[in-house]
């Protein structure tokens, strides 16, 4: 257990301190912030404060409501007596538009906005729908207009009241999918990383002089378990920069101040990535000690990744009917036991047992799969080279 934790270590320090690690590690944190900073730059520069004008024939702004503000609001509305001096004050710039209620408002509910060069954004718009609800309103006790104006809390409870989302724990139905996604992510790049750790060792035949003092398994899991270690490293900073953008944002987008994750997620997270992981490193380990170079194991592997990728190509047939047999059986197999979980998690309730065996299968099938890889290279090993085949290796197995 000694040489695993010391091969373990040796792993992730060698590649911690790579470029290409910090480079690909920071890349992604900057894109993210640099495309968020040019979408809000881009949503204040196209920003319009002018006040918004209204006209109103119907007669249903009175007077207390037309003077008092929106509350919340940075733009104006301002009431005009008719069309022309409503048209001039957009003409002179000093209203970016204005809207017309007819006389029989009431009846058919329909105004119609008036603009210059171009229309007013969708949040503008609901400042007016905003003043519009309290003019209505304005009849109704303080109370009840402050509920029309704030609106219903809506509730998705499912009939047994085990999954219950609210507009606060939206992130507990998104989050399984993105964090599938940085499954995917994940594996993707450090399955590369592994088979080159392996074949390279293989190749410059320092993995023989390793052999004379260490176990296949002590040797195979260290790498893996110091290649995992990166790629929690990485998705670690990703995350921590991830919370720390929702913080700030918190301070200047109302709507983020309640959103929250239960811990239990959090836990199921976590709990299927690890052996998740382990099972795709089980399985990069086998195919760099059965294949003869590089370039042959990385085409082996990019097939392998589809089974960990299968759930989100029939994610389609999962959203149907997110309960089938499909869905179910994807649930239980190892290979796409996380990534089913993750689209599955946002749709419906997902039973206890299903949880429970698929972790189950799961956790098993990764420590079969390390031990499988750590005969396979030792035989690849001794036949160094040659390309080994399924009689080769059932014998391996048998023998051990």
């Amino acid at each position: 257990m000694r040489n695993l934790w010391l091969i373990a270590r040796q792993e992730y320090l060698q590649r911690v301190a790579q470029r290409s690690f910090l480079l690909i590690t920071l890349s992604i944190p900057f894109l993210i912030a640099a495309v968020s900073a040019i979408a809000v730059l881009s949503v204040l520069g196209s920003r319009d404060d002018r006040p918004l004008g209204y006209v109103d024939h119907a007669g249903v702004v009175a007077a207390q409501v037309a003077a008092a503000p929106v509350e919340d609001d940075s733009v104006a509305v301002r009431t005009f007596a008719d069309e022309a001096a409503a048209r001039a004050a957009v003409e002179a710039g000093e209203i970016q538009a204005f809207y017309v209620l007819p006389q029989d408002y009431l009846a058919r509910r329909e105004v119609t906005l008036y603009y210059g060069d171009e229309p007013p954004g969708q949040a503008t718009r609901r400042v007016f729908d905003a003043f519009l609800r309290r003019a209505l309103a304005a009849s109704l006790p303080a109370a009840n207009q402050q509920r029309l104006l704030e609106g219903s809390v809506l509730t998705l409870s499912t009939l047994d009241g085990r999954r219950e989302i609210t507009a606060a724990g939206v992130p507990d139905a998104v989050l399984p999918f993105v964090a599938g996604l940085l499954f995917i992510m994940a594996t993707m790049s450090s399955s590369g990383y592994l088979m080159q750790a392996l074949t390279s060792d293989k190749e410059n035949r320092t993995v023989e002089v390793m052999m004379t003092s260490v176990r296949p398994l002590d040797l195979v899991g260290g790498k893996a378990s110091g290649l995992m270690a990166v790629s929690l490293t990485q998705l670690g900073i990703w995350v921590a920069v991830a919370v720390a953008a929702v913080l700030v944002a918190r301070t200047s987008v109302p709507e983020l101040r309640d959103l929250r994750v239960s811990p239990e997620l959090v836990a199921l997270i976590v709990a299927y990535f690890l052996p998740s992981y382990v099972l795709i490193a089980g399985m990069m380990t086998a195919i760099g000690a059965i294949m003869p170079d590089l370039q042959q194991a990385q085409q082996l592997s990019g097939t392998l990744n589809l089974l960990f990728m299968l759930p989100y190509l029939l994610a389609v047939l999962l959203f149907s009917d997110p309960n089938s047999p499909l869905a179910v059986a994807l649930t239980l197999f190892p290979t796409t036991a996380f990534t089913t979980i993750t689209v599955r998690w946002g749709l419906t309730v997902v039973p206890l047992w299903q949880l429970i065996v698929g972790w189950v299968l799961l956790a098993a099938a990764a420590l079969a799969m390390i031990w499988v890889a750590a005969r396979i290279f030792r035989i690849g090993m001794l036949r160094y080279g040659q390309r080994l085949d399924l009689g080769s290796i059932r014998m391996a197995l048998r023998r051990s």
